[in-house]
Order: C-alpha cells, then sequence, then structure tokens
C-alpha cells in the first residue's frame, strides 16, 4: 500500500489535476466506480488506485485515505481513482452542441449529459471550462466518453462543417426556427453573463426563441437542455 504523498507515482498522477498537464499527457484524473467502469468498457482506462482492495480492478494500486485525499484534492475522497486516456472525437457528427464561453463547471456537466440524453453526438467547446477537470467529470457521471469532443472557435467548425445549420440560443427573435430542423446542424449556446459573441451571432442561420414568464432569463445549463429536448422530439418549443 502507498502511504506517502511523496511517492513518485503519486506526485506524477497529482499533477493531471493541471489542465496544461492533461493537455500535453492526454491523460486525466477521473473519480469513483462510475467513471473508472466507463473508461474501462471504452478501452481508455490506464491505472487505477484505491483505498480498498478491488474485485473489478485487482491489480490496481492500493492507496491510503491520506494519499486519495492528496490525489484528488477533495475533503470527502472516494473510494476509486484512475488514470484514462482523454477521449478526443475524430468526427464530427450531425447533431452538435457547440459551447462558446461557458464558464461554470457545472453547467458544462449539465450540458454534457443533457447532450447525451437527448441524441446530440458531438460537443464543441470554444474556451469553456474544461471538460476534462474534476469538477466536470463528476457532473457528467460517464457521459463524456460517449460524445465527440472537440475544441475550436465557431469560425472554424464553420470552415470544417459548412452544412451545419447554426441555430442560436441568441435573445433577439429576428431570425426565429419556424419548425423543427433537420440535421446536421449545431445549437450554440453561450456565456452565463454575456451570451453568444457577436462573431457568433454574425454566423447563425436560425434563432431560437423560449417563450417564459416572470424572470428575464434561464440558467444556460437548463435553457440548453430544454432547446436540446424540443429538438430531439420534435416539440414546437420555438418561436412560430
Amino acid at each position: 500500500m502507498i502511504t506517502s504523498t511523496q511517492n513518485t507515482l503519486i506526485k506524477e498522477s497529482r499533477k493531471l489535476l493541471m489542465k496544461k498537464v492533461r493537455q500535453k499527457e492526454n491523460k486525466m484524473l477521473i473519480e469513483g466506480k462510475n467513471l473508472l467502469d466507463e473508461a474501462h468498457h471504452n478501452g481508455v482506462l490506464l491505472k487505477t488506485f484505491h483505498m480498498k482492495p478491488s474485485e473489478d480492478y485487482p491489480e490496481g494500486e492500493l492507496i491510503s485515505d491520506n494519499v486519495m485525499k492528496h490525489l484528488t484534492d477533495t475533503k470527502n475522497p472516494p473510494n476509486d481513482v484512475g488514470i484514462a486516456k482523454i477521449p478526443l472525437g475524430q468526427t464530427i457528427g450531425e447533431r452538435v452542441l457547440f459551447l462558446e464561453h461557458v464558464q461554470d463547471p457545472g453547467n458544462v456537466g449539465t450540458l454534457i449529459r443533457s447532450a447525451l440524453a437527448f441524441g446530440f453526438d458531438t460537443i464543441v467547446f470554444d474556451e469553456s471550462a474544461d471538460p476534462f477537470s474534476q469538477k466536470v467529470l463528476r457532473s457528467t457521471q460517464g457521459a463524456i466518453f460517449h460524445l465527440n469532443i472537440h475544441f475550436m472557435d465557431i469560425e472554424t467548425f464553420k470552415q470544417k462543417s459548412p452544412n451545419h445549420l447554426l441555430i442560436g440560443t441568441h435573445l433577439s427573435d429576428d431570425k426565429p426556427l419556424q419548425s423543427t430542423p433537420k440535421a446536421p446542424y449545431a445549437l450554440l449556446v453561450g456565456n452565463e453573463g454575456r451570451g453568444l459573441s457577436k462573431k457568433a451571432v454574425n454566423l447563425l442561420d436560425k434563432n431560437v426563441y423560449l417563450s417564459i414568464r416572470t424572470i428575464d432569463s434561464l440558467n444556460v445549463a437548463i435553457a440548453g437542455s430544454i432547446i436540446m429536448h424540443a429538438l430531439d422530439t420534435n416539440k414546437h418549443l420555438f418561436k412560430q
């Protein structure tokens, strides 16, 4: 059992809490049995650490409670942690969620789960919260392993996928959807405070208009999830 936080393997593994190290090594730390199982089933699990012997991962390293707290940097550490390859997408699918400057890890995690739940196959990140950080990974509950993940800005996406209809969540209703569109398309959601950038708005083909009462706006994760559900089920939740 590893009991020292100065152990070389632990020190090297803990560095994966830093984004620049994850990007350099193309690896990430994952917490909890569910994420380990998802990574294993998708062939990207590299190593595991456990506070108790694991029947499913008998070759995993046993570590003390103190080391687990150090490795995960959480007050209530999980019993199981792993190192996995970062699963970057090789293709861009027909139903894309594009996150532009969405900063809150909880919002990003919720949107990732909703995307998988409502039939989206690709998520593109433009200066949004890192989907491979601990906070986002915990929120996704394994959904991250079932989606194509890409990093690029909207202009690059437009160049790579010129046939995708760009659907915005801009508050203006000058280009409203009259009916549920057919794929390929990309749903764009923007920053929690500022919304979509002018650059993105200028490239929109159509605009979503959600009718809400009393309040001025919805949380980006809630609004995005509602729209994805509408697109998936052909519900006419758009301005007529």
